[in-house]
């Protein structure tokens, strides 16, 4: 029984007087009776609210592109655009925030608000990247520029790609939107154009990076939990470690975004793009400053700690915000365009009787794109927030800010060696790194110490196999992320193409 309803029907458990008790049990009964008939409407709230912001994104599009046949293929992609919007916000936001909600850092609630202001300020401010239309060059311009049927195909794209990151939300299952989008472009682009339209060297390049972007996130996460276990946590002084090491990695984290945030700088920011030294220069500067900011932030957050692991856990829990706080703005500056890409490139076809190679987001579009990523956040992100938080393997604040760091590191070195990587692939790969590597030292342990002298040293009273169950990651969960992410190209690309073939049949 659900929270309200459990204290709804608890009340019937207390003293009863006798002059109303007739009356209190029929109130407690209509209460219970309300309380049931609110919980099951929730889904049909949230569906009725996620429609309306569908209509008023279609109402913006007609008001601005005005009457004839391709603005309706405008009003028909905002439409598909905002509902991706919605899907992203419910399934790929859960990466930034779901780590820091299953730490403790944060509760769900300020969570949601969290990542819907940096989000939609991400996709606002820095999302104005000049975007590759049909994402980042899978389809040749030349080439579908000249078929007829390119605004059809696009709406097809939206609409296969919307459906299946949908369905995997629907499945608990946290996928990358952008090989939702690529999938749904080839699919679509390819049924429309032939696949003679495909640039495979590109394709190429970027399913390698979507290969390696889980392998870097769970390298990287264990390594920083290595080294986090090696000087901080298990070392005689753990206060004077954490005085030492945890600034350390506050200035590791910030050069790092920093230097990442300057790569993705708007035009009004910066009037010329930096090279890779100097960003790299000012990230390092940046981070200089935050170390030593920390230091003495640090050196009083530790005063009175006891010389114990679990007293430090307060220590990571402000770098962990902060760090999720910057993770989403990454996040919404770089995958507005994942929701918006094809409205904008059929916005710019129209403007212009044709497609260049590279389409500018227009701020109607963009508004789209951050709108529905919030909106999908609030009324569908909770469901995936748990299950990366909290049900894929245990963490703690020490070991979410170990993922969050290595998240911002893994993207950071991909884009300056030109590696296209999913910010989901390289999240939830640092929790499976995280949760493996706990694993694994779990099993030298095993190995090397006397199971019931250590269950007596440790005070542990529930039997080994229960120990070792509660540290290890869920194999179940574990399966069901890998094999949508091994189905979510080739999926989208089938259900676009399937939607592009019947709706060229309808028209």
């Amino acid at each position: 029984m659900k929270g309200p309803l459990k204290r709804l029907a608890g009340r019937r458990a207390g003293p009863n007087r006798p002059e109303w008790g007739t009356l209190d049990r029929d109130l407690d009964r209509l209460s219970l009776l309300e309380a049931g008939a609110m919980h099951q409407s929730r889904p049909l709230l949230m569906a009725g609210v996620a429609l309306a912001f569908i209509v008023l994104a279609m109402l913006l599009a007609a008001g601005l592109t005005g009457q004839g046949p391709s603005s309706i293929a405008v009003v028909a992609a905002a439409a598909l655009g905002a509902y991706m919007a919605l899907n992203i916000g419910a399934n790929d936001v859960a990466n930034n925030m779901g780590p820091a909600v299953g730490a403790g850092a944060l509760p769900m609630a300020g969570a949601i608000a969290l990542a819907a202001v940096f989000e939609s300020a991400g996709a606002l401010i820095a999302g104005h990247d000049v975007i590759e239309t049909v994402s980042r060059g899978i389809l040749d311009p030349g080439v579908v520029s000249s078929v007829a049927s390119f605004p059809l195909a696009m709406i097809a794209a939206l609409l296969g790609a919307a459906l299946w990151v949908n369905l995997a939300t629907w499945l608990r299952a946290p996928v990358s939107t952008t090989q939702a989008v690529v999938g749904g472009m080839l699919g679509a682009g390819g049924a429309a154009a032939g696949l003679g339209a495909v640039q495979w060297q590109t394709l190429g390049l970027i399913a390698g990076g979507w290969v390696l972007s889980p392998l870097m996130g769970a390298l990287t996460a264990a390594g920083i939990l290595g080294f986090v276990r090696w000087r901080i946590l298990y070392v005689p002084d753990k206060i004077a470690a954490a005085r030492r090491w945890v600034p350390v990695l506050l200035g590791v984290m910030a050069a790092a975004f920093t230097a990442y945030l300057l790569q993705k700088a708007p035009p009004w920011f910066l009037s010329a793009s930096l090279s890779q030294p100097v960003t790299v220069a000012l990230g390092l500067a940046v981070g200089l400053v935050a170390w030593l900011v920390a230091i003495p932030v640090i050196g009083r957050q530790s005063r009175g700690l006891e010389n114990r692991r679990s007293a430090l856990k307060p220590l990571f829990r402000l770098p962990l915000i902060c760090a999720a706080a910057l993770l989403s703005f990454a996040h919404g500056a770089n995958d507005v365009a994942n929701a918006v890409a094809p409205l904008a490139a059929l916005v710019e076809a129209q403007r212009a009787g044709g497609l260049e190679a590279v389409v500018p987001l227009p701020l109607w579009v963009t508004l789209i794109g951050a709108g529905g990523i919030s909106m999908g956040l609030i009324l569908f992100g909770p469901r995936l927030i748990r299950l990366v938080g909290r049900e894929i393997t245990r963490l703690n604040p020490p070991r979410a800010f170990c993922i969050a760091l290595a998240a911002a590191v893994t993207v950071l070195l991909a884009s300056s060696l030109g590696l296209p990587v999913s910010s989901t692939h390289v999240t939830i790969g640092g929790v499976f790194g995280v949760g493996f590597y706990r694993e694994w030292v779990s099993r030298l342990n095993d190995r090397r110490a006397d199971k019931a002298a250590r269950e007596k040293a440790e005070g542990r009273t529930f039997p080994l196999e229960e120990r070792r169950r509660r540290r290890l990651v869920r194999r179940s969960h574990f399966m069901t992320i890998i094999a949508a992410w091994l189905v979510t190209l080739p999926a989208a690309g089938l259900v676009s193409a399937l939607a592009f073939t019947v709706l060229d049949l309808l028209g």
